[in-house]
């Protein structure tokens, strides 16, 4: 928020807006056949001159190979995704999408075992 005004500044506003018609445009409008596994988008962080975007993924899987067809499908796709941005957007210009791949997701599931095992008295690995 802008101390000055109390405004919240316009990045930080897209952000949020971003993240739900990034969503939208990969499971609606895509069908990529390659994104076959869940996904979720974890943050959306758009630079103050509103030019690029990093949009950080989880995406659910226990098979590697699935996981990471499924991140790069969605990557690959960025300027097919920002197109459909554009399309529906009130916005004059929409931001150089960049993808990343989020490991929140799995280093919190790791944290959690790790304490069942300490709770349990088991040797940690």
């Amino acid at each position: 928020m802008n101390k000055n005004t109390g405004k919240i500044p316009r990045s930080q506003r897209m952000n949020s807006e971003l993240q739900k018609d990034v969503y939208e445009v990969i499971s609606r409008k895509l069908k990529n056949p390659l994104i076959t596994q869940m996904f979720s988008i974890v943050k959306v962080s758009v630079s103050k001159d509103l030019a690029h975007a990093d949009i950080y993924l989880s995406v659910y899987s226990t098979d590697e190979n699935k996981k990471m067809e499924t991140f790069n499908a969605i990557k690959n796709d960025a300027k097919r995704i920002r197109y459909e941005l554009a399309k529906s957007s009130r916005a004059r210009t929409v931001p150089e999408l960049h993808f990343f791949l989020d490991g929140s997701m799995e280093y919190g599931d790791k944290m959690d075992k790790l304490f069942i095992q300490i709770a349990k008295g088991e040797k940690v690995d």
